[in-house]
């Protein structure tokens, strides 16, 4: 009896990573789902189905950014410093409009500097690696992106100890987000102070209506934290898609940019780069003739669900269907919806990621055993292989097999620490409500520009 209880033990023990990860998963996302009460309405959902989608997202109405939702105030906490200045997270108004202004003041590259700039960046940043190597693909390519925005905002190379800066303060940002570790303000401080003194240094003029302090966190929230995050998560899919498929990866050394969109659309429908978005409504919505959605409320836009739900075998990698789908009629948001706040790097990003990927895949193949998923925690663990040197198929496979078990245990561990954290940093974030005291300070927003008195 003894034996048998020993060897069930044993057994479940051994399936942990297989089964336990998925479950505390979905407490978590239970938890989460609960932060913004009642208010929230789920897109696609009961009162919003996946072909009124774009209708309501791009709904004049659809306007309101954090005022008014318990959901804000977490999304603060993670962003701080500087989400109170930070573009996607304004209000209507003419700050948001200037703003506005100035980042794609900052965006508007010409293709051929951006391809240029692009290349240079990613020379530097895969300088060195000579054999075959185990990466984890956003710690390979962050400082890439780290060097590649500095050189946008500030006009020169970027110099090591400002690269350092930004690495630290975006990482710092996405594991605190994936629920991974928590927040240190120190490091986001360092950047921020640095950002402060270099003020006269940048290319184009910042907002007048922001104090030094807060040009220098808008800096920091657009460029060296929204910006470097997520073109280094885009570009983590991207290579963990040419990982997973070498056929794909091998077609696209040689492709033209045609075949590089497809994958990337394909890559960026299948793992978008945002969960949910919100939006306040600052009036009523009519769906259809039996749905109105009343002012106040809190639309939560689902990317994932609405990039799957009405494609065919929509759960799989197929960059083929993009030559027969148009990008602009399928239900396929990436940079979201131009009436909406859509990402100012929506034309930017696809160039300076078909640059990158070259730039990989023509020094190295690449491939992987790890688990890979949107939210991607485990930062994409690589085996990079350079093209030049000879690696014994036996040595490869041993290598994948590793990276398959340790993968799987991390999940676990991982897994774990992000429901502790994730539910302490939900309560912290409460306690602390920074969205919300940020609004009851300043007073009530004018009807007609959003700004507070």
């Amino acid at each position: 009896m003894l034996i048998i209880v020993l060897a069930v033990a044993a057994l479940v023990l051994l399936g942990l990573p297989y089964w336990l990860p998925g479950r505390i998963v979905a407490l978590r996302v239970w938890i989460f789902a609960r932060v913004n009460g009642d208010e929230g309405v789920p897109v696609p959902g009961p009162l919003v189905d996946v072909s009124r989608f774009k209708q309501v997202y791009a709904h004049p109405a659809a306007d309101g950014r954090s005022r008014g939702a318990a959901l804000s105030d977490l999304f603060w906490y993670w962003l701080a410093p500087g989400p109170h200045i930070h573009q996607e997270h304004l209000e209507p108004g003419p700050l948001y409009d200037e703003v506005a202004r100035t980042t794609r003041a900052y965006l508007a590259m010409p293709t051929a500097r951006a391809e240029e700039l692009t290349a240079r960046c990613a020379e530097r940043g895969l300088r060195g690696i000579d054999r075959m190597t185990t990466v984890r693909l956003r710690d390979l390519v962050m400082p890439i992106w780290a060097e590649f925005y500095y050189e946008l905002v500030f006009g020169e190379p970027c110099p090591p100890e400002a690269r350092d800066l930004i690495v630290a303060n975006a990482d710092d940002v996405v594991t605190a987000l994936k629920c991974c570790g928590l927040r240190h303000m120190d490091r986001r401080a360092r950047l921020t102070d640095y950002l402060e003194r270099r003020l006269a240094d940048v290319r184009h003029p910042l907002p007048a209506g922001l104090s030094a302090r807060e040009r220098a966190l808008y800096l920091q929230g657009t460029f060296f934290n929204t910006a470097v995050v997520q073109t280094s998560e885009a570009m983590t899919h991207l290579l963990m898609v040419l990982a997973s498929h070498p056929d794909v990866q091998e077609r696209l050394r040689d492709a033209d940019d045609r075949y590089v969109q497809r994958v990337i659309d394909e890559t960026l429908r299948l793992y978008p780069l945002f969960g949910i978005a919100h939006r306040v409504t600052s009036g009523e919505i009519q769906v259809d003739d039996r749905t109105t959605i009343p002012a106040g409320s809190v639309l939560l836009f689902s990317y994932p669900d609405f990039h799957r739900a009405r494609f065919e075998d929509g759960d799989e990698f197929r960059p083929e269907r993009w030559e027969t789908l148009s990008a602009r009629d399928a239900d396929f948001i990436p940079f979201g919806i131009a009436a909406n706040r859509p990402c100012p790097a929506w034309r930017l990003t696809p160039i300076t990621m078909r640059v990158a990927a070259r730039e990989v895949v023509r020094r190295f193949a690449l491939r992987t055993s790890a688990a890979h998923t949107r939210s991607v925690p485990n930062r994409g663990p690589c085996l990079l292989l350079p093209r030049d040197a000879a690696v014994p198929g036996g040595r490869r496979a041993a290598r994948l097999a590793a990276m398959r078990v340790r993968d799987r245990w991390e999940d676990l561990w991982r897994s774990l620490v992000q429901l502790v954290l994730g539910a302490f940093m939900v309560w912290d974030a409460r306690r602390e409500r920074l969205c919300e005291r940020h609004f009851a300070e300043a007073g009530p927003a004018c009807p007609v520009t959003g700004r507070t008195r």
